[in-house]
């Protein structure tokens, strides 16, 4: 039996796919595209619930960082790609850092999103791509161009875990010297993994030593928590510390 051909609307989509993607890269090397210069040389990995050798959160206002007053030249950039499949919470995190409330029921990113967050010595881009099958190809040709990874994790999503195992790794795999941030989201509710269980099921023991990967807990924005919420606070300061 010959091969069916395909559909007109299979092929419209799948070309309206490569678009999104081609421009979204192009926005990227535009706007963000700077290089990446800047490595942490912490030298290795660190599982747990709270990010080590980071001052309390309870002892920091995050309005202080956007209160201070710029130095007249212009700021240093800093990048972080936001990355993970779709539902486990890159949208949120990034509404809660920038002072949003949280989108109520599951919206799907079809494209990015991107927000810029100002310190006292540089500013924070974060972008993140959507997580759908379609978009997860283009995640690769992103990940030389940042600073920082932080991939999110769907603790309570059992079924898909080994596919945002496999695009991790993969990511992984791309840069060898990026540190990456693995945000274990949703940990609130009842079906969520532990952090010792993603630990095992991510592969994250089979990694080198000498690797900057770190494995943060959390519940972005639970019940309106926001950035009161000492995971999403965690994330920021670990994130700061890795862009210093």
């Amino acid at each position: 039996m010959a091969p069916r051909p395909l559909s007109p609307l299979v092929l419209a989509l799948g070309g309206a796919a490569a678009v999104l993607g081609s421009v979204i890269f192009i926005l990227w090397k535009t706007y963000f595209g700077r290089g990446r210069e800047r490595r942490w040389d912490g030298g290795e990995a660190w599982w747990g619930t709270e990010p080590a050798r980071l001052p309390e959160w309870d002892e920091w206002d995050p309005e202080d960082e956007a209160d201070e007053e710029p130095a007249l030249e212009e700021l240093e950039q800093r990048e972080v790609l936001v990355l993970g499949l779709d539902g486990s919470g890159k949208s949120t995190f990034l509404r809660v850092l920038a002072g949003k409330p949280p989108l109520e029921g599951h919206i799907p990113t079809w494209g990015f999103n991107s927000v810029r967050l100002p310190t006292k010595n540089f500013e924070v881009d974060l972008l993140e791509i959507g997580g759908s099958q379609n978009l997860r190809f283009y995640w690769k040709e992103f990940v030389n161009e940042v600073d920082v990874l932080v991939f999110m994790v769907d603790s309570a999503d059992r079924l898909r875990l080994p596919w945002a195992r496999q695009e991790l790794h993969k990511l992984l795999d791309k840069d060898p010297d990026l540190p990456v941030v693995i945000v274990a989201n949703k940990q609130d509710l009842s079906e969520a993994m532990s952090v010792v269980e993603l630990q095992q099921e991510l592969g994250l023991q089979a990694i080198d030593n000498q690797r900057e990967v770190f494995l943060l807990a959390a519940s972005i924005a639970p019940a309106g928590a926001g950035f009161e919420n000492p995971g999403t606070v965690h994330i920021w300061r670990l994130l700061l510390e890795l862009l210093s």
